[in-house]
């Protein structure tokens, strides 16, 4: 049987995309209990990171300047 609940769920995929601190608390918030869906916060976290640096790279030296 699967276990459905071991999935992280599109919308807290999208908020730790965006804001990679959410998904590092989501993944220490469910690593024993949810490994699968850690993973996939983590993995979110990670993503966003570089992807905001850049955006604030473009955002400081092309926009707002």
């Amino acid at each position: 049987m699967k276990d459905n609940k071991d999935t992280l769920s599109g919308f807290w995929f999208v908020i730790s995309n965006a804001f990679p601190p959410i998904g590092f608390f989501l993944y220490f918030r469910h690593r024993k209990t949810h490994p699968n869906k850690a993973k996939r916060a983590l993995t979110s976290a990670m993503i966003g990171v570089p992807i905001a640096i850049l955006g604030g790279y473009i955002m400081n030296t092309f926009i707002l300047n």
